[in-house]
């Protein structure tokens, strides 16, 4: 049966890396994304020219109903084709900026909401779904090891998805390996500025921001390699040893 990957938050940044190496490695792919159309259609277009197939899905994670319709497209998917879904990686991800007595309970949930519930409901429902075995990688960050005050619900969400990571390993051994990967610095987010990035990465032991590929073969080594579970593989230039 041809293989099936379900990428969260693939339209763009990492989410498209991932997404498009896994089609280069012969994965069809369920490509979701939130609000970013214009992109998720030239991912779309990206993937196609790989010969791949590929099922857009547009859905709120942040809400329970959106991952509900996540999961329904997927078993849409699986019911109407012989598609075996082996691959599930956790991308989707949101990073407010906020200060611990400015950050509002409205961005806190959501964060929480996106970044580790969603999650946790994903790979919960596509476990069962994993019928010959399968692999869940959630994408955590180095700041999950940071105390990173301007922002905390980020901060904590993806130290609680490494937990979570490990739990998951655990309890869906053998059949489901879990891991994660924690990418350090690789593209400047909307919320940082441009003189604040170069700061940032003068820090790094590297002195160079990640590439996008140097991040998703880490993906690749954790395909290939089927006797590591409940891992996190820290892809950082050396920024967890400031």
């Amino acid at each position: 049966m041809p293989p099936l990957a379900l990428v969260t938050g693939a339209a763009h940044r990492l989410g498209k890396a991932f997404a498009l190496t896994l089609a280069r490695l012969g994965y069809d792919i369920l490509l979701h994304y939130h609000t970013s159309t214009d992109e998720a259609l030239q991912t779309r277009l990206e993937i196609e020219s790989l010969s791949r197939r590929v099922f857009p899905t547009q859905a709120d994670l942040t809400q329970p109903a959106g991952v509900q319709s996540l999961l329904a497209q997927l078993e849409a998917i699986l019911q109407s084709s012989s598609f075996a879904l082996e691959v599930l990686v956790n991308s989707a991800a949101f990073m407010p900026a906020g200060s611990v007595d400015s950050l509002t309970l409205e961005h806190w949930d959501a964060v929480l909401d996106l970044n580790l519930r969603a999650p946790f409901l994903l790979a919960q429902a596509c476990a069962k779904k994993m019928t010959d075995g399968g692999l869940i990688v959630n994408i955590t960050d180095v700041g999950a090891q940071k105390s990173w005050s301007r922002y905390p619900s980020y901060t904590v969400s993806k130290a609680a998805l490494e937990s979570l990571t490990r739990v998951l390993a655990r309890a869906l051994a053998p059949q489901i390996r879990v891991n994660a990967i924690a990418p350090g610095f690789v593209l400047p987010s909307d919320v940082v500025t441009t003189g604040e990035w170069q700061r940032l990465i003068e820090r790094i032991p590297l002195k160079r921001p990640a590439r996008s590929e140097e991040i998703t073969s880490a993906l690749e080594f954790l395909i290939q390699n089927q006797y590591i579970t409940g891992q996190t593989i820290v892809v950082d230039g050396g920024y967890s040893l400031v």
